[in-house]
């Protein structure tokens, strides 16, 4: 496949600690809490942990794809202004479905390097427990013995109309023409939980996640926001969906379609949580280590963005990252770790085999199909994970990537300045 699409260089753009909440299961701990109090939460503690007051943010980026209740207009600017932001800094809400949180930093890496701002704010969030059941044709009021029309958004949403089939359906289409088998993605899926397992029992995980607790979030002269958890939880403090999962026993499991190899069990988990961090220019940097002793968390070097035919979406990482090495000068061996968001794991295994990718050096510390894709914070939370991994591991260039459904890739390329 050809490297076509758009590419964006940045030559002093810096990504500082991030954060996250845990990963919460679907109709779990988190279900009923809004994404814009989740996002709240983690722009809050990325604030905090950068050593960078709020005061000091010139951009306020956010992404957030289904609407978890009928705040979600006004999400991005309560996310910016309850995290404590000053009023006369915007905010925007940005949108490329599972490719959304790496949008955030390439739309705060460009305004960046214009000078729009010194400082951005990104923050992605998602419940995908609140999709609401949605009607869109009812306002024109009912006919006699017509259809109700009330659906659910989420499972709508995952249907391509353009291609007449859904999400799941475009994995099946991979797996076909790279030749997968339902033992292979098994395998994959096993390792993936087993990789999350480890680094969670080792306390990788932990080192980016903010437990949520019952709290108040006040803003002076308006009316207070927060989180408050159901019965007797009184802390979420860790990812619920990684488990010791053997391929024998996903194998077990029923395929969706008859003869296929995607199941519950191989492909991404449905969770709720938000992930921020902030993007900075070079000045802005120097100054912070200066003042505080803080060091960015790495460089974001480079993004791309490229469409691919729909019926085979998640094909899309592969010429994302082909592009970025293209522009870059970079060799697919000068990368020591790659972050691939799992949506389906014959989607990623096809991604793999496109590239020649070696699979040792992608996911080491679990994917989404063990970890969750919460939609628009997946991007935030992989690059967040890939960034802290070139620091716990010495490596220098690191790619963060997913598929996009309608039929898109997106890459980004960062760099751990410690072994630069």
């Amino acid at each position: 496949m050809s490297a076509k699409g758009f590419f964006n260089a940045f030559a002093d753009v810096w990504m500082h600690e991030g954060v996250r909440t845990p990963m919460v299961d679907y109709c779990g701990a988190l279900g009923h809490i809004s994404p814009t109090d989740l996002g709240i939460k983690a722009a809050r503690e990325a604030l905090k942990r950068a050593g960078i007051a709020p005061s000091e943010i010139g951009s306020v980026i956010t992404g957030n794809m289904a609407p978890g209740d009928f705040d979600q207009f006004v999400l991005p600017r309560h996310i910016g202004l309850y995290a404590g932001v000053p009023q006369e800094v915007p905010a925007i809400m940005v949108q490329r479905i599972c490719g959304t949180g790496f949008e955030l930093f390439r739309q705060a890496g460009e305004q960046i390097q214009a000078g729009v701002c010194d400082a951005a704010l990104v923050v992605g969030t998602e419940s995908m427990t609140r999709n609401p059941i949605a009607a869109f044709d009812h306002r024109t009021g009912f006919k006699l013995g017509a259809p109700v029309g009330f659906k659910d958004f989420m499972w709508e949403a995952l249907k391509d109309p353009a291609a007449g089939i859904n999400m799941i359906q475009t994995a099946e289409n991979l797996a076909k023409k790279y030749k997968i088998t339902r033992e292979e993605v098994d395998q994959f899926a096993s390792e993936s939980f087993a990789k999350a397992v480890a680094a969670q029992a080792a306390g990788f995980h932990a080192g980016e996640i903010v437990p949520v607790v019952t709290e108040k979030f006040e803003l002076e002269g308006y009316i207070a926001r927060g989180i408050k958890l159901q019965g007797k939880v009184t802390e979420v403090s860790a990812d619920t969906h990684p488990r010791i999962s053997p391929a024998e026993v996903l194998g077990k499991l029923r395929s969706v379609y008859e003869g296929g190899v995607q199941t519950g069990g191989n492909s991404s988990a449905l969770v709720d949580a938000a992930a921020a961090c902030v993007v900075t220019s070079g000045e802005f940097a120097k100054k912070l280590a200066k003042a505080q002793g803080k060091k960015p968390l790495a460089r974001v070097v480079a993004a791309a963005a490229v469409g691919v035919p729909p019926e085979i979406m998640g094909i899309g990482p592969a010429p994302a990252i082909r592009l970025l090495l293209e522009r870059t000068g970079l060799k697919l061996s000068d990368i020591g770790r790659f972050e691939i968001n799992e949506a389906q794991g014959a989607q990623t295994l096809a991604v793999g085999r496109e590239l020649g990718l070696d699979m040792s050096k992608l996911n080491v510390n679990g994917g989404a199909i063990a970890l969750g894709h919460p939609l628009a914070a997946t991007g935030v939370r992989l690059t967040i994970t890939l960034a802290r991994e070139l620091q716990r591991s010495g490596l220098r260039y690191g790619i963060s990537s997913a598929c996009v459904g309608g039929g898109q890739g997106i890459a980004l390329l960062i760099e751990n300045p410690e072994a630069a």
